[in-house]
């Protein structure tokens, strides 16, 4: 047929296998000869069954996402599987691999879906701002129901092959060679004549409907998120194939998707999605990788622990080390304790935890770091501190072995002069927990060696995070962002504007929280820890700490927790405090709105990553995006910092900037050149004419 479609024969069953390496997306040059294989065979009395089957390591993952927003070429998915469904003669999708996004409904345009035990199936457009736009939000609850369907479809997330069978999804799970299974099945099946009834002429699972229960999950799903748009529609056209006849709900479906498809939103989820791709890109992508089998962590404190964790869930052998036996047995405790809440939650099995916790060897012995392919320094943030820890790894790591410092702030390049190798030494700036959270700064010290560098963003791959690579600055890209983004947090304290006021902008906006609620969660003691080290001040987060106000962990901070809260309530004591301060600098409090708290913090945050990319500290606009999302929680509806100032129209940054600049003489609001020129020319690139 073509060199991504093949139709052989086994006897009277056809089987037309795609072979689109990677994935087997369904490109046009994918849909065009499928639709015509699919034709002939359904024309061809000598064929009693199709199934439809992938090469390679999966079945198709998907749509092509290059073709998003420009002119479809026929022939459409929806066409493919509409003419499947007139196909008289058995149809099965044979699943191994992944069944995502277009290839599930593919698979959903089948009479019958078979699956190898370890396939995943799922819709997870959601992710990019879209619905499934091939008839999946309508043939889906016709098969595992509508709330089931609800779930699956607005969240994302995949479902392993047992648990799609229990729901009616798959018709059987194989072990073996799922092609002689296929066949088998298909060939079962041949004789009885049917009528096959395609998925779309089913709605037994629809009458089970409770459109009160429903509702009430839809609702509870609109809650969680926070502002985006296509989880909302997702709910809304699941509920449209309960409501609405099927064609009524197919052609819903797809204004759902016309609109979404066209948003702001859709599209900066969809440049999120290249741009964790564009992320892990590093020049030299053949330079050879070293060796990485067992990993040792240096501090097994809340960081050092989760880092273990990290690794160790990426099945790593770690040598966890410590300065006491006690300071040891209490990180291992910890461990312990945060594997034992995974179980109890079901995320984890006992026996998956017994597994992870064998690959720990704990010791307070360097020596025991001999053995280690990679040794990560997780100790104080004290540059002397670490510069000690960093001589005692230089005198017993073997050759060749990679010296990393998980650093938030400290100049790496000083860290990798203090020992014999500087090539072997990086920044694997993790954050907390660094168990769970997906980002990863990989700092790229002057003298780190290519392969030294490709051999970790490999590793950031297999442990599972989202990597970037950054240079060396203080604070790097995310916290020294941060810092520009909170310059100005007192300022507005003190001129008017309350803690929640603030935060409640910043909540609007669509942060899962804003910076005061950010700082009472971490700790205000780390903000001030570092301001000391610094010789810097912050006079009310300075006052509240040299009252034994931390924030969550102590109860108070900028807000009062009662017991065992999460959420804290506003405190008198605090706003009091913030008009003495204003008093004692003859500052009179006035109405500050939320657009003149995101103009102070924001565009101040976009300006710095502007100065970030002048200095070369990040090598494109979309990695700091990347870092933002993942690591800081800026709204992933708006894309991260930079995609957002796009939409934000730079003009008006730059204007809004220089006038803060006038008002305050503060080189904060100072536009950057690269800013500037974005303004111009619509583009971060430098030297780019729009």
């Amino acid at each position: 047929m073509s060199n991504v479609i093949s139709v052989t024969r086994d006897n009277d069953v056809a089987v037309v296998t795609i072979d689109n390496p990677p994935v087997n997306a369904l490109s046009f040059h994918v849909r065009e000869p499928l639709m015509q294989a699919l034709v002939a065979l359904r024309d061809d009395a000598s064929v009693a069954a199709i199934i439809i089957a992938c090469a390679g390591r999966t079945f198709v993952a998907g749509a092509d996402i290059t073709e998003f927003g420009k002119p479809m070429q026929p022939p459409e998915l929806r066409a493919i599987v509409a003419m499947l469904e007139t196909i008289a003669k058995p149809t099965v999708a044979a699943i191994h691999g992944t069944a995502l996004g277009g290839g599930l409904e593919l698979a959903l345009g089948c009479h019958f879906r078979v699956a190898d035990a370890h396939a995943k199936l799922g819709l997870p457009e959601v992710k990019l701002g879209l619905l499934p736009g091939g008839g999946g939000t309508v043939r889906l609850p016709r098969l595992v129901g509508a709330v089931k369907a609800l779930k699956m479809i607005v969240s994302g997330t995949p479902i392993g092959a047992e648990e799609a069978h229990a729901a009616g999804l798959v018709d059987a799970v194989f072990e073996g060679d799922l092609s002689t299974h296929a066949v088998n099945f298909a060939r079962e099946l041949a004789p009885k004549g049917g009528p096959f009834t395609p998925v779309r002429d089913r709605d037994d699972r629809l009458k089970e409907t409770d459109l009160a229960a429903f509702d009430a999950e839809a609702a509870d799903l609109a809650r969680k998120a926070r502002g985006l748009e296509a989880p909302i529609a997702c709910a809304q056209a699941v509920r449209n194939a309960v409501t609405l006849p099927f064609d009524e709900a197919l052609a819903a479906e797809r204004a759902l998707f016309a609109g979404l498809i066209a948003s702001d939103q859709s599209r900066a989820q969809r440049h999120l999605f290249f741009a964790e791709r564009e992320a892990a890109k590093v020049p030299g992508k053949d330079t050879p990788k070293r060796r990485i089998a067992r990993v040792g962590v240096i501090g097994a404190g809340t960081m050092g622990g989760g880092i273990a964790m990290a690794f160790a869930n990426g099945g790593f052998s770690v040598t966890l080390l410590e300065t006491s036996e006690e300071a040891l047995q209490r990180g291992l405790a910890t461990i312990e304790k945060n594997y034992a809440v995974s179980v109890s939650r079901g995320s984890l099995t006992e026996d998956a935890k017994r597994q992870r916790l064998a690959q720990f060897k704990g010791s307070t012995d360097y020596a025991d770091l001999a053995d280690c392919d990679l040794i990560v320094e997780a100790v104080f943030e004290d540059m002397a501190v670490k510069k000690e820890v960093f001589g005692k790894i230089d005198a017993v790591a073997r050759p060749g072995a990679i010296l990393a410092t998980n650093t938030s702030y400290l100049d790496i390049d000083e860290i990798a002069a203090s020992v014999s190798r500087p090539q072997d030494v990086v920044g694997l700036h993790f954050f907390s927990p660094a168990n769970v959270m997906k980002l990863l700064e990989i700092v790229r010290a002057d003298k780190t060696a290519p392969d030294a560098l490709a051999t970790v963003v490999d590793l950031a791959r297999r442990i599972g995070k989202v990597a970037v690579v950054v240079g060396v600055c203080h604070g790097f890209v995310g916290n020294r962002m941060l810092a520009a983004r909170g310059s100005e947090s007192e300022e507005l304290l003190l001129e008017g504007a309350t803690p929640s006021q603030i935060d409640k902008a910043f909540t609007d906006f669509g942060w899962p929280m804003g910076p005061f609620q950010m700082g009472d969660l971490a700790g205000l003691d780390i903000g001030w820890r570092n301001r000391k080290a610094r010789g810097q001040t912050a006079v009310i987060a300075d006052t509240l700490c040299e009252q034994g106000r931390f924030g969550q962990k102590t109860g108070r901070g900028f807000y009062l927790y009662e017991a065992g809260a999460r959420s804290g309530i506003p405190d008198p004591e605090v706003e009091a405090l913030i008009r003495d301060k204003a008093a004692e600098r003859g500052i009179a409090p006035r109405a500050i709105g939320a657009d003149e708290i995101i103009e102070r913090t924001l565009y101040p945050l976009v300006n710095e990553g502007a100065k970030i990319l002048e200095e070369g500290i990040a090598a494109r606009a979309s990695d700091i995006d990347v870092v933002w999302v993942n690591g800081y929680g800026f709204p992933i509806g708006k894309g991260g910092p930079m995609f957002w100032a796009g939409l934000e129209r730079p003009a008006r940054i730059v204007e809004r900037l220089e006038y803060w600049r006038q008002r305050t003489g503060k080189d904060v609001f100072k536009p950057a050149p690269r800013l500037k020129a974005m303004a111009e020319t619509g583009s971060w690139e430098a030297g780019a004419t729009g």
